[in-house]
This record gives structure tokens, sequence and C-alpha cells, in this order.
């Protein structure tokens, strides 16, 4: 994480000194998100809608919530943080670097299994036999002993009784949309994703739905940062608002607020 640092350090000097010299007020208006990488799409229309609207901009940091909130807790520039799961707000406000009274949880959303172009059909059920429809294929999901949509993964496959016969041919990815890309490239025939993702990629489908019981419910915790600016304190709550409400509905998720 220092290497992180040190370069953060090292390229915001080299912008600064390129910057002309109206760059300080527009950086001071500019609102910095790190939000999990199953957000991508609908956060970059929400981020487009509220600088229609306001004229303030959004500049969005994606991946893997467990490595967000790693970079915040060793200083990154965040002005908010959504994450996949209450997990990694917990690890932040443990480490108080959230401001603990702006958190809300704003979304839910689903587990699937995806399948690839060659995939055979596949019932989720108590001891359904995804090792058998793996042969020699690997199951494409994110980390899931850090990631949230893997660490989800896993708990649903467990549940079901299935995780052991499956642990040894995982092909675990930095963050969910990683995973889906090894399915839709053809490299593995079966993934765990969330139903938003398998919205946005025409290389895959949904093979089935994990039952709600099988996992933790799926939340998105969002909060300011310790550090955020003002402008951040609207756009959070822009994002519960309806404008963002119809852009998260369309793509799939639950409005929690």
């Amino acid at each position: 994480m220092s290497i992180y640092t040190g370069l953060t350090r090292r390229a915001a000097l080299a912008v600064a000194l390129l910057w002309p010299l109206a760059a300080p007020v527009q950086a001071q208006s500019a609102i910095t998100v790190f939000a999990a990488a199953s957000l991508t799409d609908s956060m970059k229309a929400v981020a487009d809608a509220y600088k229609t609207k306001t004229g303030t901009a959004v500049t969005l940091s994606f991946g893997g919530s467990n490595i967000l909130a790693q970079q915040i807790d060793q200083g990154a520039g965040a002005d908010i943080f959504l994450s996949a799961d209450s997990q990694w707000m917990d690890f932040l406000a443990k480490n108080n670097r959230i401001d603990a009274g702006s958190r809300k949880n704003i979304l839910g959303n689903r587990l699937v299994l995806i399948g690839g172009r060659d995939d055979k059909a596949l019932a989720i059920a108590p001891k359904f036999d995804l090792a058998g429809a793996l042969g020699g294929g690997r199951l494409a999901m994110a980390d899931p002993n850090a990631v949230p949509a893997g660490i989800y993964g896993k708990a649903a496959l467990t549940s079901l009784g299935v995780w052991d016969s499956v642990s040894a041919k995982i092909a675990a990815a930095e963050n969910v949309r990683a995973a889906m890309q090894f399915v839709s490239r053809g490299e593995a025939p079966y993934g765990i994703v969330y139903e938003t993702d398998a919205r946005v990629d025409p290389g895959v489908h949904v093979v089935a739905a994990f039952p709600e019981s099988s996992h933790p419910p799926i939340v998105y915790p969002a909060a300011l940062t310790r550090t955020a600016s003002a402008p951040a304190k609207d756009f959070l709550v822009f994002l519960s608002g309806p404008e963002a409400k119809a852009i998260f509905e369309k793509a799939g998720f639950t409005v929690l607020n």
C-alpha cells in the first residue's frame, strides 16, 4: 500500500504542475467516489445525471470493495465509499475513516450463477452437481476470502452443501466484473456474479438465481469519508433521490432508501 501512496503523491504533484491557475477551484468542487465494481455502469449514469443537474463533476474509481477500503484506510483521497457489503464499511468505521452518521444502506442485489455460450442447463438446489457440470473447467468468482461477491458466493455454496466439491476448481478474480469476464471470454463455463452484472454483458446469461436464504443479505452501504469535501454531502443525498433511484432500478438493483 505504501507503493500506491507514493505513486499517488507523485502523480498529484505532476498533475498540479500542469494544471492552469483555475484548477485548484475546480478540484475543490469535484467529488471522488470509490465504488464497488458491480456499480460501474449505474454509477457512471448517476454521475452524469448529477453533473447535468448541478454542473459538479464526479470522479469514479471502481474495484473490489476490499481493495478500495484498504486504499481509503491508507489515505487515498475518496469523498464517498460505496461498498458491496457491510464488512468493508465496518472495517473503515472501526478505523475511524468514515463519517459514521452519514452511513446508510442504499441498494440490494441478487446472486446468480451465470454461464457462457456453451454451458448446460443447471438447477440450483441442495447438493446440486456443480462440480460435474464444470467438468475439467473452473468456476469463476470474485476472491471468496476477501471480495463481497465471492464471500456471498462461498456462503451460498456452503449452505447448499456444494462448496467442498468445487473449492479446488475456483478461478478467483480481483472483483466481480473480472470474474464475469472469465465466463464471457469462454475461459470458465460458469461463474457467480450479481444479477445486475449479468445484465450488462451479452457474452453471459443467468443460469439460475441462488436462494436468498442461502447467503447473507446483499446490501450496498454508502458513507462519507472523514475527509469528504462539502459537495460530497449533496451527492450522497442525490444517491437516494428520484433520479438515481430510477437509474439503479433500471439496472436491476433493489433501492433500499
